[in-house]
């Protein structure tokens, strides 16, 4: 049998049924406070902080001073299911929970420093989180085969250097070690044993052999891995009052290693055949314990494995136009290669092997080693943003924003895990002057986004569908976001 595995989905790896929609599939932009007053619009070319550290280190040559930026963003998402159904293996209506919600409410540091070595040579350093997920459904839920807790979070440290190459043009670069985890579970459908219930489960074997057990059978995978990336900048004033900027994060390509674990699995007829202590009824069916006159079944299995992830790369452009002295607009469009993203495979890597000597049949994933397999085959995306900026008093100025999310997940490979859609959000935010060396940043957004149908099924590695599970839910999704940040100019 498959096990459905989206261990990051992120991912990453990170947020689903619900804070994924406060990113764009598992990305995280929640780096800096100051520019998400305009809704990330004119990242990186706005002169703003230390958050350039990581939004464009060639900017950092455009900071006057040694600087300490330091923040955090509050999540407040919610996914709403309704009309929730679904199918076991052998095709019959899995009882349980048909609507309801998952709410998350997370909080997402970063800190950032930099200064300068010479007039022309910059340097920061960064901590924050670019990737993350997370959700967790109701025990009950009826789609409790296909997803139940998804959870991803991708760590970064990364120095950076910005050099000047003369009074209008500077380039950046930044190198990022990165620290991925994540953990991934559901429900498992061993052939519709639970549906089958206590009545007729004992008929067919003429005796009071029902386990409730199966219905308590649950796989988990978790994972973690580190691993390089890097980020490169361009940063431009070609005109007084108009500056530019490209920026590009590298893909970073992960190994997460861990242990599978499934509980409460059958022990079929043919793998204790001759054995004294069970009662063979079938090779395929599940054998008695003698002890306990039930149907035997393995307490826990234990398999180490592993799953590759890549965390995808994206370039952005932007643009901050000085329109008068208390006025500025700004405009950004960034491109994702979730393309990378073609599958979830959870392979064993243990030289005694339990979970997979089942699931890699050719009945089930067929493929050698296999414990889990997803096809995602998600799409390259984009993303714009316009904000504008507005300097009320000396020391306060205004942001608003308006971006767009294109979903990089196509319909027919939406799931439980990440049931979302492209995203419309409102910003508004302020930048307070407290002092000659503090200032403030503060930061509101709302997220719209529209309904989503889901339909799912599993499948092997060839994508040709299993058994006759399926999964089938609408849902909708809504999230808010409230963030502070602290700057200080030594």
């Amino acid at each position: 049998m498959s096990f459905s595995k989206t261990r990051l989905s992120l991912a990453i790896f990170l947020t689903i049924g619900s804070s994924s929609v406060a990113a764009e599939g598992y990305k995280l932009f929640e780096q800096s406070v100051s520019s998400m007053g305009n809704a990330y619009a004119g990242r990186g070319a706005q002169i703003t902080d230390a958050s350039l550290v990581y939004s464009n280190p060639a900017a950092l040559t455009r900071l006057n001073n040694a600087e300490l930026s330091a923040g955090v963003n509050l999540i407040n998402a919610k996914t709403n299911y309704r009309n929730a159904s679904a199918q076991s293996a052998n095709g019959q209506s899995v009882i349980g929970r048909t609507e309801g919600a998952n709410s998350l409410n997370e909080l997402i540091p970063f800190v950032f420093y930099a200064d300068k070595v010479t007039d022309q040579l910059s340097w920061g350093i960064g901590f924050f989180v670019p990737f993350g997920l997370s959700s967790d459904y109701d025990n009950d839920f009826v789609g409790r085969y296909f997803a139940d807790e998804t959870a991803i979070q991708v760590l970064s440290l990364q120095p950076a250097f910005g050099f000047k190459l003369n009074e209008r043009w500077s380039v950046g670069a930044g190198l990022s070690l990165n620290h991925a985890e994540g953990t991934l579970s559901k429900y498992k459908d061993h052939s519709g044993l639970c549906e089958l219930g206590e009545t007729v489960t004992n008929a067919m074997f003429g005796a009071a052999v029902y386990n409730d057990a199966y219905c308590n059978s649950q796989y988990e995978v978790a994972g973690d891995d580190m691993a390089l990336g890097y980020t490169l900048g361009i940063h431009g004033e070609p005109v007084a009052g108009t500056r530019l900027a490209v920026t590009w994060h590298s893909a970073v390509r992960y190994t997460l290693k861990g242990d599978s674990v499934i509980t409460n699995t059958p022990i079929t007829g043919a793998s204790v055949a001759g054995n004294p202590d069970y009662l063979v009824v079938a090779p395929n069916l599940p054998a008695i314990d003698l002890a306990t006159g039930k149907l035997a079944a393995n307490s826990r299995l234990t398999e180490t494995s592993q799953l590759a992830l890549t965390t995808p790369a994206s370039a952005a452009f932007s643009l901050d136009q000085q329109l008068t002295t208390t006025l500025a607009i700004q405009l950004s469009a960034a491109w994702t290669q979730w393309s990378d993203f073609k599958s979830i495979d959870i392979v064993s890597t243990d030289p005694s092997p339990t979970i997979s000597l089942n699931t890699q049949r050719p009945a089930n994933l067929n493929q050698q080693g296999y414990i889990g397999y997803i096809p995602q085959y998600w799409q390259n995306s984009w993303s714009f943003a316009l904000g504008a900026t507005y300097l009320y008093r000396p020391e306060l100025t205004l942001k608003a924003g308006l971006a767009y999310d294109q979903n990089p997940i196509k319909a027919a490979h939406k799931t439980a895990r990440i049931p979302t859609d492209d995203r419309i959000w409102l910003t508004a935010g302020a930048n307070w002057q407290l002092s000659n060396q503090l200032t403030m940043d503060v930061a509101y957004g709302y997220l719209f986004t529209g309904d989503v149908t889901v339909n799912e099924r599993e499948y092997n590695v060839q994508n040709a569908p299993l058994y006759n599970s399926g999964y089938q839910g609408q849902y909708s999704n809504k999230g808010q976001l409230l963030a502070v940040q602290f700057n200080y100019r030594f």
